[in-house]
């Protein structure tokens, strides 16, 4: 059982080199030749397993932060604002989908080993933890407080897949009395399986899962909206840096400028027979 609380990524930057066209390439607000280090906590895991080979890969999402500007005094945040998450297995960056499932995007992924200069996985354990196998135990640890996490595993037949997410639930519904339970909690990934090649996947999704039974559930998924341009005058507009600004307006990249951040919505729903397991540590 994964203690989410306690596992972390680590990376180390390469040196920062200063980008032809912009002042603050990824929001990075140093000098040349500078590096730094991230960490950051563990949201869910995912495995994916070929039911013929027994071969397993593992993802991870990251807790997620706004974006913002490395590493700055004032005007921390960036305006217009979007939400950073990073999506990875043991050897990959993945790309986090913004479009439905049913649509393609282009990818960006990386070896980790290219993007960092150094990177650390901290994956840590609870002990003792057992499986919780009917509602009357998920009801009794729920009120005794115990750390709680949820096992949902769905299969893809026509690619003999099998695949397992892991993630804390942070959010638990009780009917007592009925001896009923419904889990709604999140953020998880899902592998977007049309991009596994048999040993990776190139696109993840975002999504919440619930569930109320042992044999089903239900997962909804992360998209970007367009807003109405009524919205978009004060949705687009800079405060205090802007991202985009250009070392000579005069100098511009292709493709400039780039589209400003999306908002973002849950609507898409996975409804699909799964093995869900609760698991506890007192």
């Amino acid at each position: 059982m994964l203690d989410f609380h306690r596992s972390s990524f680590t990376w180390h930057s390469h040196p920062w080199r200063p980008d032809p066209f912009y002042r603050y390439p990824g929001g990075f607000v140093g000098q040349a030749g500078q590096a730094y280090h991230v960490r950051f906590r563990l949201d869910a895991a995912c495995t994916i397993e070929d039911e013929q080979s027994g071969r397993r890969t593992e993802l991870f999402l990251s807790a997620p932060c706004r974006t913002e500007y490395t590493i700055a005094d004032r005007n921390l945040f960036q305006v217009p604002s979007s939400e950073f998450r990073f999506a990875f297995s043991r050897d990959w960056r993945l790309s986090i989908a913004n479009r439905p499932s049913t649509e393609s995007e282009p990818t960006n992924v990386a070896r980790l080993s290219d993007a960092f200069q150094a990177h650390k996985l901290d994956l840590r354990t609870l002990a003792d933890a057992v499986t919780l196998t009917n509602a009357g135990q998920i009801i009794d640890a729920t009120l005794a407080d115990a750390v709680l996490n949820g096992h949902s595993t769905y299969r893809d037949p026509a690619r003999q897949l099998a695949v397992t997410v892991e993630y804390p639930i942070n959010l638990i519904n009780l009917n007592v009395p009925a001896a009923e339970f419904q889990v709604c909690t999140g953020p998880v990934l899902l592998p977007d399986l049309r991009t596994w090649d048999g040993e990776e996947v190139q696109r993840v999704f975002v999504a919440h899962v619930a569930f109320t039974a042992f044999d089903h559930v239900e997962f909804i998924l992360r998209r970007e909206v367009t807003a109405d341009p009524s919205e978009r005058s004060w949705l687009e507009q800079p405060v205090g840096r802007d991202r985009f600004a250009l070392h000579d307006p005069a100098k511009q990249p292709p493709n400039y400028p780039p589209p400003r951040p999306k908002p973002t919505t849950y609507q898409e729903v996975w409804e699909l027979p799964a093995h869900n397991v609760v698991t506890s540590v007192g």
